[in-house]
């Protein structure tokens, strides 16, 4: 898949991943990750993960993102771009709640101790979370 045809902003997506890893809360992991949701009518909205000390309480940067663009009147989303230092890729609790926003939203899985202008990898969802539980 061909991000620059798919994705065109993803440099916008990913420096503003980037950018919203840097104010992750993670004083017990210490693994901050930053993600940035491109929505259906063209906005980036960002988030971070939040920790807590209740450990279930944590939220994912990628449920934060996608709350905040639902506070704002979204709920349509085309790709979110995942920054973290490593091999990033939602977890099945974030692939579960993208998926209720669009099966098929592009992932854009961004390693930061790759260089800036480095391209993400990029992956579609129904891809990372085949049979998706659905109610409707």
């Amino acid at each position: 898949m061909n991000l620059n045809s798919h994705v065109p902003r993803w440099h916008e997506l990913q420096s503003a991943a980037r950018a919203a890893r840097e104010n992750a809360w993670a004083p017990y992991s210490h693994y901050q990750v930053g993600a940035a949701v491109l929505t259906s009518d063209g906005r980036i909205v960002v988030g971070c993960n939040v920790e807590n000390a209740s450990y279930g309480l944590t939220i994912c940067a990628e449920r934060v993102a996608v709350a905040a663009a639902v506070a704002q009147g979204c709920s349509g989303f085309a790709a979110i771009c995942i920054s973290l230092t490593g091999i990033p890729v939602p977890c099945g609790a974030c692939r579960q709640f993208l998926i209720e926003f669009n099966k098929g939203m592009l992932i854009l899985l961004d390693d930061v101790n790759r260089a800036h202008d480095t391209p993400p990898e990029l992956v579609s969802l129904d891809e990372l979370l085949p049979r998706a539980f659905r109610l409707l």
